[in-house]
């Protein structure tokens, strides 16, 4: 098989925040239910990166209109790509999808737990990492919970 060339195919850009927050002493992460049509599935807040704006203002973004809190960004965890086959994109598009996700360490600075209306993503909720694993959600979450863990040992 023949891989596409770079300028045959669409990168997206993306950066999310991996927010654990200790609660009655439990580990907790904070997580976004993202919809795609009828299935509902656990993701990280964050999302696409605008044109005009850096990656760290991306998140924090993104952040804030998925969950209404505020953060602060602690540094880079980790990066993290997938390629996604044409027919697994929602836009219909027959183009391969690159999908480049930068991960940051974040911690809440101010705001309120709020649910996003009329997006791609319905509800926030922290839920005890251990739980995490029972959860339907997207391979992202997988991939945070590892680099969290591997950078909480340090």
């Amino acid at each position: 098989m023949t891989l596409p060339d770079y300028t045959e195919y669409d990168t997206r850009l993306a950066a999310y925040a991996v927010i654990v927050e200790p609660r009655d002493g439990v580990e907790h992460l904070l997580l976004a239910l993202w919809k795609e049509g009828r299935a509902r599935r656990w993701t990280l807040p964050g999302g696409g990166v605008e044109l005009r704006e850096s990656v760290e203002d991306g998140v924090i973004r993104e952040v804030r209109e998925e969950s209404g809190y505020d953060v602060a960004l602690d540094g880079l965890l980790g990066l993290d790509t997938r390629v996604f086959e044409p027919v697994q994109r929602r836009s219909g598009s027959d183009r391969h999808l690159k999908a480049v996700r930068i991960l940051y360490r974040a911690h809440v600075v101010g705001g309120e737990l709020t649910q996003e209306i009329d997006a791609t993503t319905e509800e926030a909720r922290w839920v005890p990492l251990v739980e995490v694993r029972r959860l339907p959600r997207v391979q992202l979450v997988d991939v945070a919970v590892r680099l969290h863990r591997s950078d909480a040992g340090r």
